[in-house]
């Protein structure tokens, strides 16, 4: 173990592309946050079966790209169109019902749609690894070595982001959006249909998680257990950043997956979680509300 230590940091090389490779995973990180972060806000129920939504996104562009041969693009339109379907689905069915519910209902309610899914997605596809065959280079930059898989991966999620930002600030129901987000009680001020507020906001955090599925599944293999693997990191950066808080949540993706990635290199993948979640949990005694939550 010291001998690795030595030889990584005796190579800042080294260092710097797994910093490099932590920005570039943070992207589709912050991708998940934001939209878990964006149905918080406004809904006030965190839906931990969010990640999953986005796994059986991953399946539909696999099986409509790998075994169909449709071109990816459109597959990817399609997995994005069932994030949004899922998404209102979610809602009507399992979230309107339980609206005005105790949080601890809501959370068994929204956990045990996570394990129907995972049970569901097994009986049907079995435990097996899925992935979408691309051929795409490994590039390098100032000697760095970057999957330009990932590097697409990024840039998308950074456009798709930008995109989110402008439809929030740039049209009316975005800024009801933020504006319920911000203060429930500016919604009858503003004259918004609740209820349409809040399938919105569900279809967009559908999309979005529909957008990470198709950036995820060219970089990833998809299974039944995909969610666990990205399921709690994205709960405890929203956490971490501040349930409701986008910026937070941006920020702490990064800082999340820069501690990964560095972690990953200088110790063991396994060990960059670990450093990771220790982390939260420090902070979590620190700033309890999330490192950007307002002082009261």
């Amino acid at each position: 173990m010291s001998n690795l230590l030595d030889l990584v940091l005796n190579n800042p090389l080294l260092l710097a592309e797994a910093a490099l490779n932590g920005l570039l995973l943070g992207g589709v990180l912050a991708l998940l946050a934001l939209g878990l972060n964006l149905i918080f806000g406004v809904l006030d129920i965190v839906w931990i079966v969010y990640v999953d939504l986005a796994m059986l996104s991953m399946y539909l562009i696999y099986f409509t790209v790998q075994v169909y041969g449709w071109p990816l693009l459109a597959g990817a339109a399609a997995g994005i169109g069932l994030g949004v379907l899922l998404g209102i689905g979610v809602h009507l069915l399992i979230i309107t019902p339980i609206l005005t519910s105790p949080p601890v209902n809501q959370l068994l309610a929204t956990g045990g749609l996570l394990f129907f899914i995972q049970s569901l997605a097994t009986f049907l596809w079995t435990t097996d690894h899925r992935s979408v065959r691309l051929t795409l280079p490994t590039i390098e930059v100032a000697g760095m070595f970057v999957s330009f898989a990932r590097l697409i991966a990024f840039v998308l999620a950074v456009v798709v982001m930008v995109g989110l930002y402008l439809f929030l600030t740039r049209t009316y129901i975005g800024t009801a959006i933020r504006a319920v987000s911000q203060d429930r009680g500016a919604m009858a001020l503003m004259g918004a249909n609740p209820q349409r507020i809040y399938i919105v906001t569900s279809a967009v955090g559908g999309a979005l998680a529909g957008v990470a599925a198709a950036l995820l599944i060219i970089q990833y293999s998809v299974h039944p257990h995909f969610g666990a693997a990205f399921g709690p990191i994205t709960f405890m950066i929203c956490v971490l950043g501040g349930l409701g808080n986008m910026f937070g949540a941006f920020v702490a993706s990064f800082i999340m997956s820069e501690i990964i990635s560095i972690g990953g290199v200088v110790w063991s993948t396994e060990m960059g979680y670990v450093i990771a979640f220790a982390l939260f949990i420090v902070l979590m005694f620190i700033r309890p509300g999330g490192i950007f939550a307002k002082k009261q």
